[in-house]
Parts: C-alpha cells; structure tokens; sequence
C-alpha cells in the first residue's frame, strides 16, 4: 500500500507511536521514527528489521522547531522524499482542576500535544511540496472532541489538533497535501497498563464494544489515511474508539 514511500513518525519508540511506524514498514514504507526515548526507539528498529522493513531511529524533542527541521532533512538524506508523516508525540500531564493547576503544568501539555504538531507539520510541509503532495495524520484523542475533568490542558491541545488539521488541510489541498487526524479511545498501552485491574476494567466499561483498543488498530486506520486509498479524505477527524463517543 505504501511501497516506495518515506514516512516518519514522531512519539514512535512505544504504544500507538511503535504501532504506526511496524505498520507503515509492513505496508512498505521506509519509515524514520523519532522519539527521546533512545532504548524503546532502537526496539522499535529492530522489529521493523526483524520483519522485513527499513527504518532508521532519529533522536527528536516535538517541542524543539529545529529538531522537526533536522528529522524532515534526515528523511529527505536517506531516502530522497517525505511523503507522509504523523505526528503523534504527546504526553497526558498532571491531573488537577483548572483553577488549580500551575502555568508549567498547562505550558508543558500544550507545548507537546499541540505546538508540537504544528512544529511538525510546518516542517513537513515544504518537503511534501516539493513532490507535488503528501499525507498527514495528526494523532489527537477522544479528548479532541468532547471534555473531561481534570485535564485541561490535554483536552484543549487535543482540541487545537482538531481545529489545525481542518485549517491546514484548506491551506494546503489544492497543492496535493492531504491532512487527517485520528482520535484513539482509551487503549492498551504502557500507560493503562499502569492501572489496578478495577480501574481497567472501568476504562474499559466506557466504550461500546466494552474493551480498551488495541495499538494496532489505531496503526490500521493511520496507515490507510497516509495511503493513496484514502486520496479524497483530508481535513477529517476520525475517532477509533470502540463507540466511546457514541453515547
């Protein structure tokens, strides 16, 4: 589905981030994945090889404008083009009503979960460009779509990722660029892991299908949004997420 294409990946080392770039080089995409994490993103480069694929690890801070600028240049050294990116990297802060929380603590989620996507996207834009088009997928949350207590911050970057995707994708679609972002419900990863058996069982209560998601099956519905298949889908959010927001 993706042969001959280079892709990237940010927040890549684990989780949906890890599912995406297994996903992205199984399709057959030469995948970088960027992450600060040095040890789970080298894992990462060794599934994709032990598999078949070709990827290469990129050490990258989504909040730092120069670290997108040098891993869009280290895709374009190693592989000649961009033609897809997702920006994933997030992380989900502290937990504390809004009037109580600190402005570090709301500074720290948006600086991550929204100006780094920005960041990301800026970078990635002149490189798609010069191919004449590309693909984006911006990973935002069920959180982008309705609220929550005690998570402000996260739920107003995953919020602004919406609201970016939908702008960017009438800035940019007539020069070929297609931008989409997905919105994960409550999945297995490291981070519900962490939970006591109750707690993931109540997690799990939440959705329709009455289970927590899998990462792969966030990584499937990425990779047919960065692929030709999806060529008159751009500006949209998608949520994956068992039918929590159905209710």
């Amino acid at each position: 589905m993706l042969a001959g294409k280079s892709a990237l990946v940010t927040g890549g080392a684990k989780g949906i981030g890890r599912a995406i770039a297994l996903a992205y080089a199984r399709e057959g995409a030469n995948v970088v994945v960027a992450d600060l994490d040095d040890g789970e993103a080298e894992n990462t480069i060794r599934l994709i090889e032990q598999r078949g694929g070709s990827a290469f690890y990129q050490r990258a801070d989504a909040t730092c404008a120069e670290d997108h600028d040098a891993l869009v240049a280290a895709a374009l050294a190693a592989f000649g083009r961009l033609d897809i990116a997702c920006n994933n990297a997030g992380i989900r802060g502290e937990t504390a009503l809004t009037a109580d929380l600190t402005l570090e603590q709301w500074q720290q989620v948006i600086d991550v979960n929204l100006t780094g996507v920005f960041l990301g996207i800026r970078s990635q834009i002149p490189a798609m460009l010069r191919n004449g088009g590309g693909a984006i997928v911006n990973v935002a949350s069920i959180l982008g779509k309705v609220g929550r207590k005690g998570i402000a911050p996260y739920v107003s970057a995953k919020h602004g990722v919406v609201g970016l995707t939908q702008t960017v994708a009438w800035e940019y679609g007539s020069a070929g660029i297609r931008i989409n972002c997905v919105g994960p419900g409550y999945i297995n990863t490291s981070w519900t892991q962490q939970h006591e058996p109750a707690r993931r069982a109540a997690l799990a209560a939440q959705h329709a299908l009455g289970r927590l998601g899998e990462a792969e099956e966030v990584a499937e519905l990425v990779v047919w949004l960065s692929s030709d298949r999806a060529s008159f889908v751009t500006g949209t959010y998608y949520a994956v997420d068992g039918g929590y927001l159905a209710r």
